[in-house]
């Protein structure tokens, strides 16, 4: 059965998580919940993008992965669905799929459906789209070019950036190790 994991902004108070969990174990019976990290910092889509890269590898090939750091939720931005590697990248197109969507990727338009809130697209758009491909649906054409990124674009070459300070205070580089002087 499919595994899905679930990496928010929300905290575990206000039982959002728990709403999202409940439309996946509907959709999806015998799925394989997993929750990354519910504490990423309100919004802020980088900490998100680091957090989805660093925690998502160890997972066998095909989990479905949700991400809900929305500071635009109810705006613009598309929700989408993203095939990196061998695995599915459910969530908004704002910078949140920046790292793994870096090199080869697809990536597919959610169509939100009219009952869908303006708030918690999280329960109402991403967590059915994940249940749908934990069932073995399929995105359906055409592919799209994602539009988000992170907040200080790309990175110059020869040249690295403090990305991500973690709970230890370890400072993250964006420098790859061949650049590293």
């Amino acid at each position: 059965m499919a595994v899905i994991t679930l990496t928010t902004d929300f905290g575990w108070r206000d039982g959002y998580v728990g709403a999202m969990k409940g439309v996946i174990a509907r959709g999806a019976p015998g799925a394989t919940i997993v929750d990354l990290a519910h504490d990423v910092p309100r919004g802020d889509i980088a900490h998100a993008a680091w957090v989805v890269w660093t925690a998502t590898r160890p997972f066998p090939d095909g989990t479905i992965h949700v991400v809900v750091v929305d500071p635009g939720v109810g705006g613009a931005r598309r929700g989408v669905i993203v095939r990196a590697n061998a695995d599915f990248y459910v969530g908004p197109d704002n910078g949140v799929f920046a790292y793994i969507a870096a090199n080869r990727y697809g990536a597919w338009q959610i169509v939100a459906p009219a009952s869908a809130s303006k708030t918690f697209h999280g329960r109402d758009v991403f967590a059915p789209a994940a249940a749908a491909l934990a069932r073995g649906e399929r995105p359906t054409p055409p592919e799209i070019k994602l539009a988000g990124t992170l907040p200080w674009g790309p990175r110059p070459a020869g040249q690295g950036r403090i990305v991500h300070v973690d709970h230890f205070g370890n400072l993250i580089s964006d420098l790859p190790p061949g650049e590293a002087g």
